[in-house]
């Protein structure tokens, strides 16, 4: 098995040590300033622009993540925080912010790993939190999302 599958699992750690549940336990400040978590809970199938350690799945890493019940609930949890922590602060509602390639990825990542359904779902919420803003978010980031 593959790191990431491992960590994923909850039996293996990212490049920086953590368990996914302790990722998944960080709080709003550690999410906001932490940036190498995100490739991992989050991964892909093409390499990171921001971080060149992060984990690139394979297509038998991607068949595994699917088949494992242990990593789609993780996939679920992260996701869960990930929502919250976008619903809980407003800082990133602006036209540029990190955190619009974070979602992003999560995007792309939730489309590959959980489906389009969970995926929509994501995106969606973060369109509606723009929308309540008025939305600050450049027309770019909307696109980037609608294309993920």
């Amino acid at each position: 098995m593959s790191a990431i599958v491992d960590f994923l699992k909850g039996a293996g750690n990212d490049g920086a040590g953590r368990n996914v549940f302790e990722v998944v336990a960080m709080n709003d400040r550690q999410i906001e300033e932490t940036h190498d978590f995100i490739q991992w809970l989050f991964p892909l199938d093409q390499p990171s622009g921001a971080n060149r350690r992060a984990p690139v799945l394979t297509p038998d890493d991607v068949q595994a993540i699917h088949a494992s019940g242990l990593a789609q609930i993780a996939l679920a949890a992260g996701t869960d925080r990930m929502a919250a922590f976008y619903q809980s602060n407003g800082h990133w509602l602006v036209p540029q912010d990190h955190n619009h390639l974070r979602i992003t990825r999560i995007i792309k990542s939730l489309r590959l790993l959980r489906g389009p359904g969970e995926a929509a779902e994501f995106r969606d919420l973060i369109l509606k939190l723009d929308d309540r803003a008025g939305r600050p978010i450049s027309p770019a980031s909307r696109t980037f999302w609608d294309q993920a």
